[in-house]
């Protein structure tokens, strides 16, 4: 027997096909974390900012019931509460356990807000890879929403928590959807309901979905009936590999009956919202100027999607209306790129980000005015998803068919990137304060007397009161104040010096006072401010009509008491400090009581009086200090 063996004794090499490096899965994976890290490092910077001015108060600094933590009067609270003029107890419950976990630390409300954003970029690379099958465009579409400078406003200022919250729970419904479309039954499309109801808890900006869910089962899901394309091929092909199984198609009738308990749940946080504003006093009437500035809005908000510069958080509302060519021309742009996107229907991912952008920006784009700014970045968190689904898969199509090399994708996708986080980094920075805030507003717009109010009341709190006046008077100079808003600045002018400058913005006050009641706080303020600058007898006369207006005004009462003692008539002067704490009891106001009976001769009453003041006063000695101090500017010795 020959030694060597025969070919046929030979065992077999069994040749396997070598595995990719990556698969599917790993490379998804992977793709997910470095969104993240992209997130986590242009985002980064958000820790070194501190809390804003623009509401970060009403939501969190100054908030009792945030400041109390998660407990049930917090949970109670936040669901029953029209708090900010709005309703959403998912947001309350938010900020209540990260005060819990930070207390007043910014850094840790603004970081929670980054990584909510960077899951939210994750969910939507996630959705988008599931639903099309196609790794790279959904990648890029995340990408891109989760390094747009748009975006920031949404993420660095901490009492926006609601959108990122929101967005978050807008995804987990889509990915609910898709499962529920591919499987079925009464469970999972439970899921999508309970997952819908719980985001609208965080803000009603997602009352579109149910409209989202039709495009979405336009493309990519394609539950209607459809010819197929090269990429509901792929989306097939994708659902085979995966094992989810492809969806059933079913007639639009179908497909919009199957959403109606979702439609009703969108018109009950509708009703919900529009209960709170009104409550809050956001809404304004819809006219014809809110139309006008809404075609030219969408247009606006087109131009920040594809050239993001001079981002402002704040756009003053024009007001008037808006020069007919402006509208005229940005409703032509609005028909001639709808009229394109159905000359390529066929396209279908076209028909649904550009509709996608159109229909969820109805909300906020101010058709029904809610606040006064025309437009802002935070509204196009979602709606910018669309179009960026337009673009990536415009060009993913056009790579496809023309066969272009990665390099010549990839390059300038990459450079887009960095370009677009180095803008976000940018913009992060402009949150680092109020007075940073509101000045880099002021750059960008004009008659922003919003932005010069907020700054005056920032520089007051850094105790720049120079500084404070000059942007109250140009908020001022562009605005018609409400009277107790003019008091307030009049009172801030008054305690920097500025008394002369005071009586005359009582005065302004005064000419748009709507009641008597309003017209007595004036008037009680004039009379102080009068005795300030030693003219007693305008002061008298401002006090008079104060109590004309308003008998039981306290203010006007304890200056006319005031203006009483320095004539000497202190039975008078002791009749008025009576009567004022009969309406509003105080420890200087019972000190002053006290002191006019003691110089009246009723000493008996006086020491009841310096006792109800030591009872009610949590600091006797600088409430001492108060009344002496009123008594001095109205030339009265204490002693």
């Amino acid at each position: 027997m020959s030694a060597t063996v025969t070919e046929a004794a030979r065992p077999a090499v069994v040749r396997r096909t070598p595995e990719p490096l990556f698969s599917r899965e790993r490379r998804s994976t992977i793709l997910c974390l470095i969104l993240v890290l992209l997130t986590l490092a242009f985002y980064n910077s958000v820790v070194h900012n501190g809390f804003t001015n623009m509401d970060d108060d009403v939501y969190i600094t100054s908030n009792a019931n945030v400041r109390a933590g998660l407990t049930w009067e917090t949970v109670k609270w936040a669901f029953t509460s029209f708090d900010a003029a709005n309703w959403h107890p998912l947001t309350w419950l938010s900020h209540a356990l990260d005060y819990q976990l930070f207390k007043l630390n910014p850094a840790g409300h603004h970081y929670v807000n980054v990584l909510l954003h960077g899951l939210n970029a994750i969910l939507l690379f996630l959705l988008l890879e599931s639903a099309t099958g196609l790794t790279w465009p959904s990648w890029m579409v995340a990408a891109l929403f989760a390094l747009h400078p748009v975006n920031v406003e949404s993420v660095a200022w901490a009492a926006e928590r609601k959108n990122v919250l929101s967005m978050l729970f807008f995804l987990l419904t889509l990915l609910a959807y898709g499962w529920y479309a591919r499987k079925g039954g009464i469970e999972r499309y439970a899921m999508v309901a309970g997952l819908f109801a719980v985001g609208l808890m965080a803000k009603s900006e997602i009352i579109t979905l149910p409209f989202v869910l039709l495009l979405w089962d336009y493309w990519p899901l394609e539950r209607m009936p459809v010819l197929s394309s090269q990429f509901s091929v792929l989306r097939k092909r994708h659902a085979l590999d995966a094992g989810t199984g492809a969806v059933v198609a079913r007639s639009f009738s179908f497909l919009v009956l199957e959403k109606v308990p979702l439609f009703l749940l969108s018109m009950g946080s509708a009703v919900m919202t529009m209960l709170a504003q009104n409550a809050g006093g956001a809404v304004h009437d819809s006219t014809p100027r809110r139309v006008g500035n809404a075609i030219v809005a969408y247009v606006r908000y087109m131009g920040k999607a594809f050239w993001p510069v001079r981002l402002a958080n704040y756009y003053p509302h024009p007001g008037l209306l808006l020069p007919t060519w402006q509208v005229v021309a940005s409703a032509a742009v609005l028909v001639v790129l709808t009229a394109w996107v159905w000359r390529w229907r066929s396209h279908r991912y076209l028909v649904v980000g550009w509709l996608w952008f159109l229909g969820t920006l109805v909300p906020v784009i101010g058709l029904v005015q809610v606040g006064a700014a025309a437009m802002a970045d935070r509204y196009a968190y979602l709606p910018f998803i669309g179009l960026f689904i337009c673009v990536v898969w415009g060009i993913a199509e056009l790579v496809s068919k023309t066969k272009m090399g990665a390099a010549w994708v990839g390059v300038p996708a990459v450079l887009i990137l960095l370009t677009l986080g180095t803008l976000s980094s940018r913009q992060i920075s402009y949150w680092r304060d109020s007075v940073t805030l509101w000045k880099h507003a002021l750059r960008l717009t004009e008659r922003n007397y919003v932005a010069h109010w907020a700054l005056a009341s920032a520089l007051a709190e850094k105790d720049q009161s120079e500084e404070a006046i000059a942007e109250f008077d140009a908020a001022e100079s562009l605005h018609n104040y409400v009277a107790l808003d003019r008091v307030a600045i009049a009172a801030y002018k008054r305690n920097h010096g500025h008394v002369q400058a005071a009586i005359e913005e009582y005065g302004r006050a005064l000419e748009v006072s709507p009641d008597s009641k309003t017209r007595a706080i004036v008037l009680s303020r004039l009379a102080s401010a009068y005795m300030q600058t030693g003219d007693f007898k305008q002061a008298k006369a401002s006090c008079a009509s104060g109590l004309k207006e308003n008998p039981n005004n306290a203010s006007a009462l304890v200056d006319s008491g005031l203006l009483a003692e320095r004539d000497g008539d202190f039975e008078f002067a002791a009749g008025q400090f009576s009567h004022a704490m009969k309406v509003a009891p105080t420890d200087v106001g019972y000190l002053l009581l006290g002191y006019a009976l003691r110089r009246a001769g009723h000493m008996s009453d006086a020491q009841e009086a310096y006792g109800a003041a030591q009872r009610i006063s949590g600091d006797f000695v600088q409430a001492q200090q108060s009344a002496a101090q009123l008594l001095a500017t109205a030339g009265v010795n204490a002693e």
